[in-house]
């Protein structure tokens, strides 16, 4: 399918995967989508501002680069940026199309119904997007295509008007006059008010007072006395603001306009240097609206489909998206006026270049798009191919890597590229098929995908690398074993002991001549965890760990901690139990784990342990994991005790020895072993022979979290 992507500073149209269906989410082929003149514009124009001017806007960028650098190299995090200033991004957030088909849990729509879609997560400018349902509704008959795919900026001024909360004859002024200022000075008058509006284009001043307004605020005179003179001498009882400048005296004129306790409302982006006494003098309230309502930025509501009761919620983003339309529906708001033209899909790069030049700036464009000739593949190929890839050579692991986050695109991908010739990457599979089609062209794939069939069944695919979300190992791993791929599965290896079984018992006890299986516990593969290991080689007698993970702290809504993360001990202390099984080989016995009690909400049993684990040589390691500390505190420490030695870890840059003349191991950055991990399997396919872990003990790591796992949630 087409889309549209932003590459620095300019819009390209691109074929990518077509998206699939997902519980919980519906599949809409697009006919219209509303370009913002505003934020997206805005966007558009940031990603083509040169990186000396980035780094003097953002500061706080420059130091996470830097701290990049202190840690991973000059070299990795230099190309990091380059990847990052190089990548194609989506745009757009408001469309309206056909449903082509409806995931599980989705009971209210079917293929064929009309709908307007938002989001900039979801209702990008392609011909198919997949939305969840919290983020689309129904299209009434009386509102075309083009009216509906402004929902979205609808839905924002709607919200913004909703926050000032109008009643029957008072009196507002509106400033700024581009489209989301336009929709919200009908809005206004819908709700019986009487509307003032200022802007400096006078086209734009024209075209409200055409739709309605009362009266429009000229430069010519000064436009605070104007507004206290249209109101009946008063001043205004609110003020909306919808304008976007830098300018802090928007906002201060916004509260002079106002009377006595009067409201001010921020929907749009002005400079916020705000004085005390135009607020103290008049008590006036100032609010902000956030976006097109109540569930915006709210993972749970948006993404995983949780609606907030009715009676408790009356106005979420969705229901603010079905009321616009309503409005549109009944003649309370006219959109197509102000919409100055559409382009077709094909030529959207002329309209962002017409829309970013010093032209005088439309109020609305829209992009149409082509009906298929197919009906039952509107969405075109779920697999894409990359024209610029080589072709792979002879003796290197066809792989295909599933999931692009940032994670496989910041260390596995630049890791899979620099070990040249051992891995031909064959596949990159996303759920999005713009990051699966930006990806391979990024780092060289010969095909992207969204489709996992398609990776699992393609004969030219040796070895899969699955970096999905933690939720989704346990059964893309088992999958991709049935179709006779090798598999390095990011850790935790499965989120519940049922995941885990499943996993073993594809081996049947016997894994001679089926695909290796590799856990992605890259510590043990670092030149500080090995050294270790070669230290205590032949020791006589039990060793005592005592390892300490100052992990930093982690909001309450982070992935990590939901369903798909699994919480911090099985999706990272699990790291730490298969170092213990690397350093002492032997076999856990005994594991006890405790957890701090906690003095309010913000802090977390999951994240704040103590784990230790008794093996039956006689060794003895603890894990105490914590989100309670400093970040200038090294992530990760470890002392070793051992036949008189002391083996002394830090963040994996240096590994110190008391006790022996030997050596340790000093690095300039931190290696966690991420290259070395990717090298063991790549050997481990060619050659054969033992696997980088043995099967034994990537279950006993988990079997271990799974156990803490229980005891710091009291279900143990």
């Amino acid at each position: 399918m087409k889309q549209v992507l932003i590459q620095q500073g300019e819009a390209v149209v691109r074929e990518v995967p077509a998206p699939g269906i997902e519980p919980g989410r519906v599949l809409v082929r697009v006919r219209r989508s509303c370009i913002s003149i505003g934020t997206e514009m805005a966007g558009v124009r940031a990603s083509g501002t040169p990186l000396w001017k980035k780094a003097l806007d953002k500061p706080q960028q420059v130091k996470r680069v830097v701290a990049m650098a202190l840690e991973q190299g000059v070299a990795q995090a230099r190309q990091t940026v380059q990847n990052k200033l190089n990548a194609c991004q989506p745009t757009g957030y408001s469309a309206a199309g056909v449903v082509l088909g409806v995931g599980e849990g989705v009971q209210d729509l079917r293929p064929g119904d009309r709908v307007a879609c938002a989001g900039a997560q979801c209702a990008h400018h392609a011909e198919v997007v997949s939305v969840p349902r919290n983020l689309l509704v129904p299209v009434p008959d009386g509102v075309d295509d083009d009216a509906a795919s402004t929902v979205t900026l609808g839905a924002i001024a709607l919200q913004g008007v909703r926050r000032a909360e109008p009643t029957l004859g008072e009196t507002f002024v509106v400033l700024g006059l581009g489209l989301i200022g336009q929709l919200t000075t009908q809005l206004l008058r819908a709700h019986g008010c009487t509307v003032l509006g200022g802007d400096p284009n006078p086209a734009r001043r024209q075209h409200a007072t055409d739709l309605g307004m009362h009266a429009a605020l000229h430069d010519a005179g000064d436009p605070i006395a104007q507004a206290h003179r249209l109101s009946d001498g008063h001043g205004a009882d609110g003020v909306i603001i919808t304008a976007a400048s830098p300018d802090s005296a928007i906002v201060a004129h916004a509260f002079r306009m106002c009377r006595r306790k009067g409201r001010v409302v921020l929907v749009g982006d002005v400079g916020l240097d705000l004085q005390r006494d135009d607020i103290y003098l008049k008590e006036l309230d100032f609010r902000v609206s956030t976006s097109y309502g109540p569930g915006r930025y709210d993972t749970r509501y948006e993404e995983d489909g949780l609606d907030y009761p009715v009676g408790h919620v009356r106005w979420t983003e969705n229901r603010n998206m079905a009321a616009y339309l309503g409005q549109l529906d009944r003649g309370g708001v006219q959109v197509a006026p102000l919409i100055a033209q559409t382009y077709p899909l094909d030529e959207a790069p002329t309209a962002y270049r017409r829309l970013n030049s010093g032209e005088d700036k439309p109020l609305a464009v829209l992009l149409a798009y082509d009906e298929p000739d197919d009906a039952e593949h509107p969405a075109g190929p779920a697999v894409i191919a990359n024209p610029r890839a080589e072709p792979a050579g002879e003796g290197g692991v066809r792989l295909a890597v599933i999931g692009a986050g940032a994670f496989a695109r910041g260390v596995h991908l630049p890791n899979v590229q620099a070990l040249g010739e051992a891995y031909h990457l064959q596949t990159i599979v996303s759920r999005s098929g713009h990051n699966a089609s930006e990806t391979a062209r990024q780092f060289g794939a010969a095909r992207s995908t969204t489709d996992l069939d398609a990776a699992l069944t393609a004969d030219d695919i040796d070895a899969v690398l699955i970096c999905t979300r933690h939720d989704q190992h346990a059964d893309i791993a088992l999958a991709a074993l049935r179709a006779g791929k090798h598999v390095l599965v990011e850790k935790p290896t499965a989120l519940s002991r049922a995941g885990l079984d499943a996993l073993l018992a594809f081996y049947n006890d016997d894994s001679a001549g089926k695909p290796v299986l590799l856990t992605g516990y890259n510590r043990r593969f670092s030149a500080c965890a090995r050294r270790a290991a070669e230290l205590m080689q032949g020791r006589t007698s039990p060793v005592v760990i005592n390892y300490r993970m100052n992990a930093g702290f982690l909001p309450p809504d982070h992935w990590t901690h939901g369903p798909e993360g699994g919480g911090r001990n099985l999706g990272e202390a699990c790291h730490i139990y298969d170092l213990f099984l690397a350093w002492t080989g032997a076999r856990p016995m005994h594991v006890s784990a405790h957890a701090i009690t906690p003095g309010s909400a913000h802090d977390r049993t999951d994240d704040n342990f103590a784990a230790t684990v008794t093996f039956d040589d006689g060794s003895l390691a603890t894990l105490t994991y914590t989100a309670l500390g400093s970040a200038k505190f090294p992530k990760e420490t470890a002392d070793l005790f051992v036949d008189g030695m002391v083996l002394s870890l830090d963040d994996y840059r240096q590994l110190r020895v008391a006790g022996t003349p030997a050596r340790g191991v000093t690095h300039r950055t931190t290696q966690k072993g991420h290259r070395e991990e990717l090298e063991a399997f790549a050997t481990a396919i060619r050659d054969g022979g033992d696997w980088p872990i043995p099967l034994q003990q990537q279950h006993d790591a988990m079997d271990i979290a799974l156990r803490v796992q229980d005891q710091i949630t009291g279900r143990g």
